[in-house]
């Protein structure tokens, strides 16, 4: 049985391992499987293994190594066993402690004043941890604050920015619909002034034809005369 997880240490789904160790969830379970085939011991709720800290370092090792799955999962079994044992004889050690504890009232209360100065200096940390997690929880709640106001002020700014392009576009389009009906009111102008010339010069054209025929009558009537004249004197 495990001895080396420490009072209150923290425990990690494989979801969370894989996701410090960078690998994918079923290459975690591969990883575990390869290290209780060698005789890594997990700490198991029923068949899920529970990983800490120091199983994780072990995952990391095997991610990392440069040799083989099962060389290095029993390098690693050794270094659990020899982390165990470490554990077992402080576990021993500390109970001989308390069979050791001095009979004498004197030397008896000064260790109680001992413990109880570890007990005053624990409850201080405890205090300072927290008033530290009270103002970490109002930090990040002001940061929370900050980024709703900024991300609203964000929203804003892309709405009216939007708005402003949709604007400009509009003008743009109405702009050019009017560019493009005066173009097409100077050009129907301007084929009805063409037309208007072709329609003078038309009638020049029939005005100067009809003179010209009214001349060459008018000559051919003359050569008539002097030629009756001339007939006449020739007689």
């Amino acid at each position: 049985m495990r001895r080396d997880i420490q009072p209150n240490e923290r425990a990690f789904s494989s979801k969370e391992v894989a996701e410090a160790v960078g690998i994918a969830t079923p290459t975690v379970r591969k990883y575990g499987q390869i290290l209780e085939r060698n005789g890594y011991e997990f700490l198991k709720d029923g068949d899920r293994r529970i990983f800490v800290k120091s199983d994780i370092q072990a995952l990391i090792a095997l991610r990392d190594t440069a040799n083989s799955l099962d060389d290095t999962a029993k390098d690693l079994v050794d270094l659990q066993k020899e982390r165990l044992k470490e554990s077992n004889e402080t576990e021993i050690a500390v109970s001989d402690t308390y069979e050791e504890l001095p009979h004498d009232p004197n030397q008896l209360k000064e260790a109680l004043m001992i413990l109880f100065k570890e007990l005053a200096a624990t409850r201080e940390m405890n205090v300072q941890l927290t008033n530290d997690m009270s103002q970490l929880k109002t930090t990040v709640s002001r940061l929370q604050q900050d980024h709703h106001v900024i991300s609203s002020s964000i929203g804003n700014s892309a709405q009216k920015t939007n708005a402003k392009i949709e604007k400009l576009t509009e003008q743009q389009k109405h702009h050019y619909k009017t560019l493009l009906q005066q173009e097409k009111q100077k050009s129907e102008l301007l084929q009805k002034e063409i037309q208007n010339m072709r329609d003078e010069q038309k009638r020049e054209w029939s005005s100067q034809s009809d003179f010209n025929k009214r001349l060459e009558e008018a000559i051919q009537k003359r050569n008539g005369k002097w030629g009756k004249l001339f007939s006449i004197f020739g007689k």
